[in-house]
């Protein structure tokens, strides 16, 4: 079945990112909004907008009700959740299928089944994945819990068996620790992400997060290489880049290959990612998570590879099978992605929504900005403070950081603080250069380099009078 309207109910830069790989197939979008999301570049562009709530986005954006309405009163015959929200809710997915309209993404069974991080284990372990020592299923007490850690042993990480971003997660270094954070995790799991159930497994100290790529069409799956996101603040991702540069060419293959098999494994639709930590010392690796979704961080893979998986996930959910074949992937040179946050990096990262007073976009060959910004737009406060990613790509990793210090100097969003001075500074950091960190460097990191996090002021802008008429009148 051939897409002919897609809603996308979502917001922020996906929003527009969807809205723009829509159009370049000839299909019509319609963007759903709160009340704070009037005046969004994704209602701008799309060509229809339904408003669905208000700025909670419990009383928008999380419910299938408005959505599925809004499909309904536009005719829309899909919808893509884009990532957050609802965009791993196996009961929206369903509630989708079973209004007759696509669901751009995995069937709601695969996502009950590998969306849920205990059964992913579960069927990792099947599929011969190595995981990471732990829970083999849902640890719904914290009796049930302590049994399993004295066996393990710690450090620990108490992780939610559902959702992602960070939420949820835990790490435990004793036993008075534990019984003291097991109760956070539970409550903050069942706020965010309506289920409490929570599993623990042992903590790999020193470990490199690295996540695979892949595209299945419930048949067939290919791997699109790997992402490293090792630098990361409170587990949430803050640099990420494809290739990474700390795999051996033999441990990638077999980490990409065994992505492929588990994907295969669940029949797997769609766009997806495998997460896992290698341990660069052993050369092992572990399976974390699937995350049944696209990613933020997906546009250095198509900036490596030249596949745009936003237009293969949707061409995928309009019936059509894989259009690439595994030997025609190919990594071409190096890309590095930066997250621009509404944050002052100089003041413990608080939100610092505002106005866009003026905006310039750093261009030239290599160059992306994906974000939702334009000059005049207010950044609302009521959602996460993701403004845009700056990617860039070029021949190799040390030719794509040093575009990247080029390309965040022309990167310019007055009005309100963001984290470029985080990206400057790092981008000139010799470890980072030498790609000398793993998922716990960072944090330090800040905290011994709060003086290079301060933004400078920004650069008054030269005002350009009108040059009096000549007195004939000339030009």
């Amino acid at each position: 079945m051939t897409i002919q309207k897609l809603l996308i109910a979502n917001r922020g830069e996906i929003a527009v990112r969807i809205i723009r790989a829509a159009r370049e197939l000839g299909i019509a979008t319609v963007q759903v909004y709160s009340k704070a999301d009037k005046e969004s570049l994704a209602v701008r562009l799309a060509d229809e907008s339904v408003e669905i709530g208000p700025a909670q986005a419990s009383k928008s954006y999380l419910r299938h009700d408005a959505i599925l309405a809004a499909a309904n009163e536009t005719s829309a015959d899909a919808i893509h959740p884009g990532y957050g929200f609802l965009a791993e809710n196996a009961e929206f997915a369903a509630a989708v299928e079973e209004a007759g309209l696509i669901f751009v993404g995995p069937t709601a069974q695969s996502i009950r089944l590998i969306g849920d991080k205990v059964a992913a284990r579960a069927a990792a372990a099947a599929a011969d994945v190595p995981t990471v020592p732990g829970s083999r299923g849902r640890l719904e007490s914290a009796e049930e819990a302590f049994a399993l850690v004295e066996t393990t042993g710690f450090p620990v990480v108490i992780k939610a068996a559902v959702g992602g971003g960070g939420r949820g997660i835990r790490i435990a270094r004793s036993a008075e620790e534990f019984h003291h954070l097991m109760p956070q995790a539970q409550a903050e799991a069942l706020a965010a992400f309506g289920d409490g159930g929570l599993y623990v497994e042992k903590l790999i100290e020193g470990a490199r997060h690295i996540e695979v790529q892949v595209l299945g069409d419930g048949h067939d799956v290919i791997h699109c290489y790997e992402r490293e996101c090792s630098l990361q603040r409170r587990r949430q991702k803050v640099w990420e880049e494809a290739p990474s540069p700390s795999l051996p060419s033999a441990v990638r293959e077999q980490l990409c290959a065994s992505a492929v098999a588990l994907a295969k494994a669940v029949h797997y639709r769609g766009a997806g990612t495998l997460e896992y930590l290698y341990d660069s010392s052993s050369g092992a690796f572990y399976f974390l998570e699937m995350n049944t979704r696209i990613q933020v961080e997906h546009p250095v893979t198509e900036m490596v590879t030249g596949i745009d998986l936003v237009r293969e996930m949707i061409r995928i959910a309009g019936g059509e099978r894989l259009r690439i074949s595994q030997d025609q992937v190919r990594l071409h040179g190096h890309s590095i992605e930066v997250r621009i946050n509404a944050e002052d990096p100089a003041k413990g990262f608080m939100p610092n929504p505002g106005t866009v007073t003026a905006l310039d976009v750093p261009g030239g060959n290599g160059v992306r900005f994906d974000s939702m910004l334009y000059p005049g737009y207010t950044v609302p406060p009521f959602y996460d403070s993701l403004l845009g990613k700056l990617i860039v790509h070029d021949e190799d990793r040390a030719a794509a950081i040093r575009r990247l210090a080029r390309a965040l100097t022309e990167l310019n969003i007055e009005g309100l603080v963001t984290t470029k001075s985080l990206h400057q500074a790092l981008a000139q950091d010799a470890e980072v250069q030498a790609a000398r960190f793993h998922t716990a460097w960072l944090e330090p990191w800040l905290e011994a380099n709060a003086a290079r996090l301060v933004a400078p002021a920004a650069p008054a802008r030269a005002v350009i009078s009108e040059p009096a008429p000549s007195a004939t009148g000339g030009q």
